[in-house]
C-alpha cells in the first residue's frame, strides 16, 4: 500500500476500509445508508492522488448528497470484479459514477496482472512468449512499460495484443456493469478525447487503449456516457495546486490536476443531481 501513503510533506489520504472489501479507499470513511448517496468507482484520478479536493468531493458539495470515493489507484476491471465487497457496496447507492479505466491493467491470454494492484505485471503467458520470443519478460514490472516496449518493437505484433486487451476489457466491463443495480454514469475523464479507431489507441494515452467504439458498445448498459476532456487551460496548469513531494513530481506530471478535477465536477454535478431526483 506504499504507493498511496504520503511521503513526508505529501498529501494525507486518511485511508479507510468498508465492510466486505479487501481494499483501502481514500477517507474520511463515510457511512452510507439507504440510496440517497453516490458511489464513485475508478482508478487513480477518482482516488485523487495528489489532489486535495478530487472531483467526488466537489460533486458532493455541489449536489448536497453524500459521495463515497471508492477509487483505487491504477484499478482496472479486475479490481471491480475480484474484490468481494466493492460492487455490492456501490450497487446500493442511488447512483454510480464509474470512471473509464484503461485496458492495460487486466489479466488476459497474453499476461497476468496482480489481482489488486492491476498495473503490476506478474508474468507473460506462453502465448505472449511465442509472439515475442526475443523479449526477456523478467525485465518488466508494470503493464505500461511492457506494452510500450512491445508496441515499439513490433507494431504489427502489438496489434494482436491490443485487440486481445480491448476484447477482454469489453467483457469485464460488461460483467461489472451487470452486477451494479444502481444507475451508472460512465465517465470519460482524460486529457484527450476518445480515439475513433483501435489502431490509434496507444498504451501511453489514458485511458489507455480505450476507443470511442468501445464506449459506444457499453452505452446501452449505462444511464449515460459523459465525456470530460480537460481543457487546454487545465492541461497547461500542470501540477499547480497538487500536494506532493519533489520525488513525486515526475509521476504527477502525467496526471490531471485540480483544474481538470473542477471541470469534471462541473460536468458531473447536474447529471448526478438528475439521477438522484428520479
Amino acid at each position: 500500500m506504499a504507493y498511496v501513503r504520503p511521503a513526508p510533506g505529501g498529501l494525507t489520504y486518511s485511508l479507510c476500509r468498508y465492510r466486505g472489501s479487501k481494499l483501502q479507499f481514500r477517507g474520511p470513511k463515510r457511512r452510507p445508508e439507504g440510496r440517497n448517496w453516490v458511489a464513485f468507482l475508478g482508478g487513480t484520478e477518482t482516488f485523487g492522488k495528489f489532489i486535495p479536493r478530487p472531483f467526488p468531493v466537489q460533486v458532493e458539495a455541489a449536489v448536497g448528497r453524500m459521495c463515497v470515493n471508492l477509487g483505487w489507484s491504477n484499478a482496472g476491471p479486475d479490481v471491480l470484479l475480484r474484490d468481494p465487497g466493492l460492487l455490492p457496496l456501490a450497487g446500493r447507492a442511488g447512483a454510480v459514477v464509474l470512471a473509464v479505466p484503461c485496458a492495460c491493467n487486466l489479466s488476459n491470454r497474453y499476461y497476468r496482472v496482480h489481482p489488486r494492484r492491476n498495473d503490476r505485471f506478474v508474468r507473460a503467458t506462453a502465448r505472449l512468449e511465442r509472439l515475442y520470443p526475443e523479449v526477456d519478460f523478467t525485465a518488466f514490472h508494470f503493464t505500461r512499460h511492457l506494452l510500450g516496449h512491445l508496441s515499439a518493437l513490433s507494431p504489427a505484433r502489438f496489434a494482436v495484443v491490443r485487440e486481445e486487451l480491448q476484447l477482454a476489457w469489453m467483457e469485464r466491463m460488461g460483467a461489472a456493469l451487470a452486477r451494479l443495480e444502481a444507475p451508472v454514469v460512465l465517465l470519460w475523464f482524460s486529457a484527450r478525447a476518445p480515439t475513433e479507431g483501435g489502431a490509434r489507441a496507444a498504451p501511453e494515452e489514458d485511458p489507455a487503449l480505450v476507443t470511442r467504439l468501445m464506449l459506444d458498445r457499453l452505452a446501452p448498459r449505462v444511464r449515460q456516457v459523459l465525456e470530460v476532456t480537460a481543457s487546454p487551460a487545465a492541461r497547461a496548469a500542470g501540477t499547480q495546486g497538487m500536494v506532493l513531494t519533489p520525488m513525486e513530481e515526475p509521476a504527477a506530471r502525467h496526471m490531471l490536476g485540480p483544474a481538470a478535477h473542477r471541470e469534471a465536477a462541473a460536468a458531473l454535478a447536474p447529471v448526478v443531481r438528475e439521477l438522484l431526483a428520479t
